[in-house]
């Protein structure tokens, strides 16, 4: 996410939750950071720079997921983005079972915009998406969960046309946000990408329906620009740079 903050002209922080060994193959390992020492780096970000947006990415385990939670409350950080992780592109696994329970109680209504993908839709709800209704049917039901949007990304619709639909749930209805389907491109990290422009574009003011459709509107162009390094998918981190805008 950090290569996106600074292409979308933000000043990105980090608070690691995990050591990953891996390449554009595979996950060959996980080393997870302790609750703690999280939030410590919550507290050494938060306290001496502030927060304007934070995405969550991969959280692990029901401790880190916790203490990401309390420090979010303490902070009163309100545009929470929540990409929910559950697994790499390759399959590997990358939250605990006993944890997506936590994360939907714990999280999810401190969240101002969750994005999970039809995989992690189906996964949190036990819905099957083969539709963009199925899609808005999912992005409801995880809505009764607390955050007040969701964006379920349609890049893996089955029954796939030529072009990718997300749906933005807002509490009341549903928008569909449109664009070319680039299939000649195998892509991973595009979820990151795509939660962490929205954070970028609201830390910058933006509202949440701009901020989706630009962040959609970019990573279609950074797929479509992007190149390979080495072998296996091609990391989504090697996206281009965008027009600065300043955020904090």
């Amino acid at each position: 996410a950090l290569p996106i903050f600074t292409a979308l002209g933000g000043y990105g922080m980090s608070v690691v939750t995990a050591l990953t060994a891996q390449n554009t193959r595979e996950v060959l390992g996980v080393c997870e950071i302790p609750a703690e020492f999280v939030g410590l780096q919550f507290d050494a970000v938060a306290s001496a720079i502030g927060i304007d947006a934070a995405k969550t990415g991969m959280l692990v385990n029901v401790p880190i997921i916790e203490m990401v939670s309390r420090k979010i409350r303490q902070y009163r950080i309100e545009k929470v983005i929540v990409d929910p992780v559950l697994a790499a592109t390759t399959g590997t696994a990358l939250l605990a079972d006993e944890a997506r329970d936590v994360l939907l109680k714990e999280l999810f209504p401190l969240a101002w915009v969750v994005t999970p993908n039809i995989p992690e839709a189906e996964s949190l709800t036990g819905l099957h998406i083969e539709s963009v209704k199925d899609m808005e049917e999912a992005a409801r039901a995880i809505g009764k969960f607390g955050p007040r949007y969701v964006v379920v990304k349609g890049g893996h619709l089955a029954d796939a046309s030529d072009e990718a639909v997300d749906v933005l749930f807002d509490g009341v209805g549903c928008r569909r946000f449109s664009g070319p389907r680039l299939m000649a491109k195998q892509v991973h990290g595009t979820g990151c990408v795509f939660s962490a422009a929205v954070a970028t574009f609201l830390a910058a003011g933006g509202d949440v329906i701009s901020a989706v459709a630009r962040a959609k509107e970019y990573l279609t162009a950074a797929i479509r620009n992007a190149q390979p390094s080495g072998a296996g998918f091609i990391p989504g981190q090697s996206f281009f740079p965008s027009p600065r805008e300043k955020t904090g």
